[in-house]
């Protein structure tokens, strides 16, 4: 018997995961809380954040926390803990969000302390899971036993998941690639070109794993699909928010009016201070989120951040 699948957060991702498994037959209840938004996707059958896609007949939405078997959770970072607050208690949460809590500076599994949770993260775009394009992603938790029992309950023919005890390094591996990325898209918008973005690409990810093994994961989960495959797809695809918030940068666009102009989340706008933060109190270095701080805070500006980047005192890789 299939397990009943509530996606709590019909943004894009939320909407393409509800589409994915309603359309592999499993029963998915897709939650806004908009209610004035609930109805116009009922009656339209489809959501603006994914234009052109249409939502499945058997897909249901509403505005009124469901029941269900699994919960899916894909709110923005700074929405998580309220919304935990209202599912409910039994059910076990994949957190399907990417960043830090800003003030706390914790993960998603750093939060969720009291119950059963999973992280499902990788390369993964919106539009492209919405249409069955095929994908792979990390389903992390060191529960072996919920482990599998959720990548049974949410693999389809397209969407391939790999399992993983590392969750921490899942979920920090999904935060920091957004930070790299504006990074990646500074230099692609200031005309740097390709050398330099595979240089930070590279460097960043060395940064990364860095501070998971401080934070207890494990480095080499940054060479998967919550690390490397991640941080290969937003720092190159033009889809990605945070990519593109950098060339805007790198192009001399300010912070304010590239974020004025766009109604989804930058979660990397929020994640660097929080990442900086994090690491500084474990005394890990980290210049690349470093840089990406004092450019979005106005501290410095492109060109010096990155002359203070190619400035950094030599050293073996």
């Amino acid at each position: 018997m299939n397990k009943s699948i509530a996606v709590i957060g019909a943004g894009a991702w939320g909407t393409a995961l509800a589409i994915l498994l309603t359309k592999a037959g499993r029963p998915v209840t897709l939650w806004a809380r908009d209610a004035q938004k609930t109805a116009a996707m009922r009656q339209s059958r489809e959501n603006p954040r994914l234009p052109g896609v249409a939502l499945p007949p058997g897909l249901r939405v509403t505005a009124e926390m469901p029941v269900a078997d699994i919960f899916l959770l894909a709110v923005p970072m700074q929405s998580l803990r309220a919304i935990l607050l209202a599912l409910p208690p039994q059910a076990p949460l994949v957190l399907c969000c990417k960043g830090l809590e800003t003030g706390t500076n914790l993960l998603p599994p750093e939060i969720v302390t009291t119950r059963s949770c999973a992280i499902l993260t990788g390369p993964n775009f919106a539009h492209e899971i919405a249409v069955g394009l095929p994908a792979a992603a990390v389903l992390a938790t060191p529960d072996a036993a919920l482990r599998t029992k959720l990548i049974k309950a949410l693999h389809t023919p397209t969407f391939r998941l790999y399992g993983s005890p590392d969750h921490i390094g899942a979920a920090l591996g999904g935060a920091a690639k957004n930070v790299i990325a504006i990074a990646a898209g500074v230099v692609m918008g200031a005309g740097l070109g390709e050398n330099a973005r595979a240089a930070l690409i590279t460097r960043g990810l060395a940064e990364i794993a860095r501070l998971a093994a401080a934070l207890g994961g494990k480095a080499e989960t940054m060479s998967g699909l919550s690390g490397l495959g991640d941080l290969l797809l937003t720092c190159t695809g033009t889809s990605s928010r945070n990519y593109s918030l950098g060339f805007g940068l790198g192009q001399g666009q300010g912070l304010q009016e590239i974020l004025g102009s766009r109604s989804a989340v930058t979660e990397g706008v929020m994640t660097a201070p929080a990442l900086l933060a994090r690491a500084a109190t474990l005394k890990v270095d980290m210049p690349i989120t470093q840089a990406v701080t004092k450019l979005l805070s106005g501290e410095m500006n492109v060109r010096e951040t990155m002359a203070a980047l190619m400035s950094r005192a030599l050293k073996d890789e």
